[in-house]
């Protein structure tokens, strides 16, 4: 079953030029992680980067970084994105859970929530083991991960809207909806997220769905995970503007330390 849903994550990634209109003007957690980055030296580590949104901002400002991913097409776009750029960025194809980068890292971070995708306690355990394991003596993982509220879980399982945004390569009016369902037992959602691409004249001309399975996990859980795998706390957050959680929060922000 686990290998069913990793292959049915996918599906949310299979077209990275759509991934990047929908998310590339998001930089809040670039601008959080630039102020850590400006405090270590050597190489800094972006895992699931996907096809670079934080990883090649912060490259700009002359930071070393390796952008790691299990999605070649995601890798393939971010290479895509640097070709012809000076930036010092080294692109792995690798598994999260079993990293083997030959560097040890001061500075780590998994941004836009991917820390849902490691569904199972033994996935969370074996990356972030890989993480600490990456990390020099005191070395700093940062990352992301949507709150457990009410909200995000007991979603009614019909098709809702989400979102419109404006295409604008193609000038179409794209409507973004969900379809959501929770299983208390695993702590997973699944989604369906429907995408109709319309014309000038309102008309739907293309419409695409895909699923994607996401795990949630609450604070007192994420706290003991984490220390067990050799890493302490050194702040939560509900935003990357440094906003203290609180329990309407929709994100959790982490801030370790490796112990």
């Amino acid at each position: 079953m686990e290998e069913n849903i990793k292959i049915d994550n996918f599906e949310e990634y299979e077209d990275p030029i759509l991934y990047d209109k929908e998310n590339d003007s998001f930089v809040d957690d670039v601008k959080f992680l630039e102020k850590w980055a400006e405090k270590v030296e050597g190489p800094i580590v972006d895992l699931a980067c996907g096809t670079g949104r934080a990883t090649i901002p912060l490259a700009r400002k002359g930071i070393e970084l390796i952008g790691v991913d299990i999605h070649r097409g995601m890798l393939e776009q971010a290479k895509k994105k640097t070709k012809h750029a000076n930036l010092s960025i080294r692109w792995v194809e690798q598994d999260c859970t079993s990293l083997d980068l030959g560097v040890n890292s001061p500075l780590i971070f998994m941004v836009g929530n991917s820390f849902q995708h490691f569904h199972t306690n033994e996935d969370q355990n074996l990356m972030l083991t890989s993480v600490s394991k990456h990390l020099v003596e005191g070395g700093v993982f940062i990352f992301g991960t949507r709150f457990p509220n009410n909200e995000e879980l007991l979603q009614p399982e019909t098709e809702e809207y989400w979102k419109s945004y404006k295409d604008e390569e193609t000038n179409r009016i794209v409507d973004v909806s969900t379809i959501s369902s929770y299983d208390p037992i695993t702590q997973i959602q699944h989604y369906i997220t429907i995408r109709r691409f319309k014309d000038d004249t309102g008309n739907i001309v293309d419409e695409k769905r895909s699923n994607i399975q996401l795990r949630y996990v609450f604070p007192q859980e994420m706290e003991r995970v984490l220390k067990e795998n050799g890493l302490e706390i050194v702040a939560v957050y509900k935003d990357w503007n440094e906003t203290p959680l609180t329990k309407d929060s929709n994100q959790m922000i982490y801030v370790c330390r490796k112990a």
